[in-house]
């Protein structure tokens, strides 16, 4: 029997079992389901047996995928941590991550993305600067910050954006509004409305950007700094919203307010992390930016990891 196994399979059987599920794990693994699929039954072809128990719901391993997740564990991180030293010889462990971001949401993922971050590098000073930046790259230029949290990449900033991840961003209306009984919402839905958003330009909000000015419509404005006090007007009628999938999952299970698609096509955003050229390949931006993006799979619903 030929025993090689390499380290794409360990991810694998712990990305299953972390996800417990199929379509979860392909989104952690930037993999298609059936590109998956495929490389799981090739593993379990070479072992000659299953390792997960394909009924259950979620997963769950079998004795053999038991064995080969508990190896997983132990492999894994050694792997990492190898790396990371590696990286550290190679580029030296000290800097700063000065984090600037143009997203009132992001601050969900990214506070837990850096307590992640800070015990693997603790000789890297890392902060957030504070407050909202409508032009979070100029930061960058004028050395006020390191990294930026931005939706769109530019093609004229001599930047290099990391992809991190696509989200869906829904309508919001309250349970008993005449819009809730539709299957999407459309731009000219919004027309009668008040939108009600964080306080940021129209050109950055994806909704305006994307759906209703090319459509023509400006609808009636109102803003807040807080995701739940914009839930809190939704849900009291006094205008409908259109937010990240993710950050009103807690409350669209409480079933607080209604989701719905944003036109047939679906709207979706992208956020990306910007830093300079210079710095792109320090050990310590690209680990940021991998720590990033698997804490985000691990704990934001329905992201899909770019």
């Amino acid at each position: 029997m030929n025993h090689q196994l390499e380290l794409r399979h360990l991810r694998t059987i712990a990305a299953l079992f972390d996800a417990g599920g199929v379509a979860r794990a392909a989104e952690r693994l930037n993999l298609t389901q059936s590109a998956l699929s495929h490389q799981l039954k090739q593993l379990e072809d070479h072992f000659g047996l299953s390792l997960f128990e394909r009924k259950s719901q979620p997963l769950k391993l079998s004795p053999a995928g038991q064995r080969l997740h508990a190896l997983a564990q132990n492999v894994l991180p050694a792997v990492a941590d190898t790396c990371r030293d590696i990286a550290r010889i190679r580029d030296g462990a000290a800097g700063s991550l000065r984090v600037a971001v143009e997203c009132h949401t992001c601050f969900d993922w990214l506070m837990p993305a850096m307590d992640e971050f800070r015990p693997r590098w603790p000789e890297v000073e890392l902060d957030i600067v504070s407050g909202f930046h409508a032009d979070p790259v100029g930061l960058i230029h004028h050395d006020e910050a390191d990294v930026a949290i931005v939706s769109e990449k530019d093609t004229n900033e001599p930047m290099y954006y990391f992809p991190l991840f696509r989200y869906e961003i829904v309508g919001l209306v309250a349970n008993d509004h005449a819009l809730a009984a539709k299957s999407q919402l459309d731009a000219a839905d919004f027309a009668s409305e008040t939108l009600i958003s964080y306080p940021i330009p129209d050109d950055m909000l994806d909704v305006m950007r994307q759906v209703l000015t090319p459509a023509g419509i400006a609808p009636k404005r109102r803003s807040s700094e807080l995701t739940v006090a914009i839930l809190q007007l939704v849900a009291s009628r006094r205008g409908v919203a259109a937010l990240p999938a993710w950050a009103v999952a807690p409350y669209l299970e409480r079933r607080y307010v209604t989701a719905l698609p944003i036109t047939a096509q679906r709207l979706y955003g992208e956020l990306y992390a910007a830093v300079s050229k210079g710095r792109a390949a320090l050990a310590y931006v690209e680990d940021f930016v991998d720590t990033v993006k698997a804490t985000c799979a691990a704990s934001l619903p329905g992201i899909e990891l770019l």
